[in-house]
């Protein structure tokens, strides 16, 4: 298999472990802005170490990013924190799994922003894929207590997390597509250093303004926020690596295996349980995922 295949599984194992660590934090110790602030204070340095090393090691130069590199940089990093910021916030309306299987809306939609933004289309089995998973959201969009199907909170965040992570990962192929190097360490790690600086400049301001005590806590809370950090560096060079080499929308249909850690994260780890309107509602999404893989 290709090399961007198996980093993107990677990516998702160390994903999913990012999110159990966030879910931990948002339920015992940090806010939604302190649990997404985590991710990006504890990673950032060590990116920037890290891409520094390998720089050194290779002889490589620090490449030129130009005003479009910013441009897909800055709005791929925004769109993840905003992303990020839901998926946490969504921990606390429905279960671990559920919240993770919203967030994967995201595969049919980067398709659709892709195309929009890139001009990399999919396959008509692509179209396949985005009706069969969008009746799997119908089906999860339904909140356990009965209410409005589209009008809660739990459908509002998870739809909107999977479109921001959408935006996000074309916005990160697209900046990496414009550092002109043969290295796709090089392309992916100095994308994701610029990001993760900034992400990590914006959310501390943020939470300055609106909290001023989150950034102590996280601070305080740093044995599990460190590793927060340390999964989200590794997945994050994943994911970064992938784009750099292929579709990001593909990219994203191959991270669907994540949705087999989460299973396994809920069940024995947090002891949930789904209920079967949402077990269907999870099994259209994996048929979409396997229709959208065999369309690659």
């Amino acid at each position: 298999m290709a090399l961007w295949i198996y980093v993107s599984v990677f990516a998702a194992f160390m994903q999913n472990l990012r999110f159990m660590l966030q879910k931990h934090l948002k339920a015992t110790k940090l806010s939604t802005g302190g649990a997404t602030f985590s991710r990006f204070l504890f990673s950032s340095p060590l990116v920037a170490l890290a891409v520094w090393g390998y720089l050194s090691w290779s002889g490589a130069a620090f490449p030129a990013l130009s005003g479009t590199f910013w441009a897909y940089a800055l709005s791929g990093g925004i769109a993840q924190i905003l992303a990020t910021a839901c998926v946490v916030a969504l921990f606390a309306e429905r279960n671990f799994a559920v919240g993770i299987v919203f967030k994967k809306t995201e595969v049919v939609l980067t398709a659709l922003v892709g195309l929009v933004v890139l001009g990399e289309g999919v396959s008509s089995l692509g179209v396949v894929a985005i009706v069969v998973g969008f009746a799997g959201v119908m089906l999860l969009s339904d909140p356990p207590q009965g209410g409005a199907r589209f009008l809660n909170k739990a459908t509002g965040f998870g739809l909107s997390s999977g479109l921001l992570f959408a935006v996000s990962a074309v916005g990160y192929r697209g900046a990496a597509m414009q550092i002109d190097s043969a290295d796709v360490i090089v392309r992916a790690g100095v994308t994701l250093a610029m990001v993760t600086a900034y992400q990590t400049i914006i959310m501390a301001a943020w939470l300055a303004w609106r909290d001023t005590g989150e950034i102590a806590r996280v601070v305080a809370s740093w044995r599990v926020s460190s590793l927060v950090g340390v999964t989200s560096m590794c997945g994050s060079f994943g994911w970064f690596i992938a784009f750099a080499l292929q579709n990001a929308a593909y990219v994203k249909a191959v991270g669907q295996v994540e949705l087999v850690f989460t299973f396994l994260a809920s069940y024995f780890i947090f002891k949930e349980r789904s209920t079967p309107k949402e077990i269907a509602g999870i099994a259209l999404i994996v048929i979409s995922i396997l229709v959208l893989v065999a369309a690659l």
